[in-house]
């Protein structure tokens, strides 16, 4: 009697594991990163617990740049895994909605109190850059990662072409200069500054790091 009730149940089981294979949605690779807050496309999504942070001051900043896949948003050279070594590129007007919740895309004024709490934005990008990853200049130091915020030289893009990877990154943020054009931040190989008089148009990609709010 026993063996008989195992052989039902292990009919029924079978019946519906059969059920559920066939309701498997095989247009998603199963081996993929994913993340509810990611629209199924892999990345770290904007779960900030998918991040490392740091506190630099009075500010809590992404100690990398955000991954998270979105509509106007890129991988460098549309290469997957430019977006695990870099995160991803965005526009501006994706960048501005893009960061996780209680996060912000930060304003000019708060790269400024990054840099101003730092010693000044001429050394700054020294203090910044990651230890590695950045392409050598002449006698320009090598990255010190003073502060853990891994600065990494993700390049920018332009519709389908991008641009300097390995030696220019460059960060959004959220203050506009006019309706087609937002202040950013950009930090170079070749020089230890943080370059802050710079606005570029919105439709440009580039790398975002977000800030807690208060």
């Amino acid at each position: 009697m026993l063996k008989s009730n195992l052989n039902v149940i292990g009919v029924v089981v079978a019946a519906v594991a059969v059920m559920f294979t066939g309701c498997v949605d095989n247009s998603v690779d199963p081996n993929a990163p994913h993340d509810p807050n990611n629209n199924g496309g892999g990345g770290k999504g904007n779960d900030i617990n998918n991040y490392g942070t740091v506190i630099i001051g009075n500010q809590t900043w992404m100690a990398e740049n955000l991954d998270y896949n979105v509509e106007g948003s890129k991988c460098y050279n549309n290469d997957t895994t430019n977006c695990e070594k870099y995160g991803r590129l965005y526009t501006w007007d994706a960048a501005m909605s893009a960061c996780p919740a209680d996060w912000h895309l930060p304003s000019d004024a708060e790269w400024t109190t990054l840099t101003d709490f730092i010693g000044g934005s001429l050394m700054a990008g020294t203090k910044l850059k990651s230890s590695e990853g950045w392409n050598v200049y002449s006698d320009v130091p090598t990255g010190i990662d003073e502060y853990d915020f891994s600065a990494l030289p993700g390049g920018y893009g332009d519709g389908d072409s991008f641009f300097n990877a390995g030696k220019f990154g460059s960060w959004w943020s959220a203050t506009e200069h006019d309706t087609g054009s937002a202040w950013n931040r950009y930090i170079n190989y070749d020089n230890e500054s943080v370059v802050s008089i710079n606005y570029v148009a919105k439709t440009r990609l580039c790398s975002v790091r977000c800030v807690q709010d208060f």
